[in-house]
């Protein structure tokens, strides 16, 4: 396991994954938040037109720059991953709207058991200034048609801030290597926005632990979003669809690393509750009723941690501390 001795609670290494297509002037905001001693960071760049390239050599020298091998999130996602070395891989978009300063509460929530620590505007302590009303209507949709189909309870499924275990990305089951031009519109499935929804769904067929973690999405700083609310929406209804019907009759991925734990038939009993700690930097208030700003995990000492998708997992390397603000997840007996 890589650490770094100078970063928070003696981290693992983390890589951190910034896609870009044009964000020169969103790259210092960004950079400005990542926390000390990153153990690596990669760009992802989408033959960017402007100076990000440039920016991020000035700013960062020690990035890595990776060129995506097609066109889209999803794609630049994959390359990433695929480049990573660090022990834990987290995704923080390049247009300021993800604070890369909540990086260390996604760590703590994989330290303290979990294999995917995902991102949630719709927790306390979560929010958002960027959400329309016509994108959240959607997106709790989506989420309500997953969570029925895949017998999850999650609470944001088009949210991109997420990090996991390096060593369960065979189960996310990406396409990195087939080469197409980037200056093209070819798209392989999957290498667009519903990227987000694509990882969440496969994250639960391989039935790992998965704990959302309150997030706060900020507006975009400089430029024009992508996103198309009705387009990108039916990739993602699409998507769904098409991975229930894929899923059928297929095993799940296992690979060096992959978590053994009982059939969900056999897990009867309830999880306890995730218990978080906010901090409260700021006087912000977000959309979900909580505070804005980081929180971190702080452990009680061994005991499971519950996750979206019914699973556990214990941790017991951590001293006892105080938690407040529990949620408690619901088990959902898939098989």
């Amino acid at each position: 396991m890589t650490t770094e001795p100078g970063s928070p609670l003696h981290w693992p290494g983390v890589s951190v994954i910034i896609p870009t297509l044009n964000e020169a002037r969103n790259l210092p905001h960004v950079f400005a938040r990542l926390p000390p001693d990153i153990y690596e960071v990669i760009i992802v760049d989408g033959y960017s037109v402007d100076d990000t390239v440039a920016v991020v050599k000035q700013l960062r020298p020690d990035a890595r720059i990776v060129m995506q091998t097609r066109k889209g999130k999803g794609n630049a996602l994959a390359c990433g991953f695929a480049a990573a070395s660090g022990d834990i891989v987290a995704m923080v978009d390049a247009d300021g709207s993800a604070d890369a300063g909540e990086i260390p509460r996604f760590v703590e929530a994989l330290l303290d058991g979990a294999d995917f620590a995902k991102g949630t505007r719709f927790a306390e302590g979560g929010g958002s200034r960027d959400i329309t009303g016509l994108r959240r209507l959607g997106n709790h949709l989506l989420t309500g048609v997953v969570n029925l189909l895949y017998g999850t309870s999650y609470t944001d499924l088009c949210y991109g801030y997420n990090a996991f275990w390096r060593k369960h990305l065979p189960a996310l089951e990406l396409n990195d290597t087939d080469i197409a031009s980037a200056q093209t519109d070819s798209q392989l499935w999957g290498d667009g926005f519903e990227i987000e929804t694509l990882i969440n769904i496969r994250v639960a067929r391989a039935d790992l632990a998965v704990v959302e973690v309150p997030s706060f999405e900020h507006s975009r700083i400089h430029g024009v979003s992508n996103l198309s609310a009705l387009s990108d929406g039916l990739r993602v209804l699409r998507t769904v669809l098409h991975e229930r019907f894929r899923s059928r009759g297929r095993r799940r991925p296992e690979y060096p690393g992959y978590p053994e734990r009982p059939k969900r038939r056999e897990r009867r009993n309830p999880p306890d509750m995730m218990m978080v700690v906010q901090q409260n930097p700021s006087n912000d208030v977000d959309v979900a009723g909580g505070p804005a700003g980081p929180s971190q995990f702080v452990s009680e000492g061994p005991r499971p941690v519950a996750g979206v998708n019914g699973t556990t997992a214990a941790d017991d390397s951590k001293p006892p501390g105080t938690r407040v603000h529990p949620r408690q997840v619901r088990n959902s007996q898939r098989r």
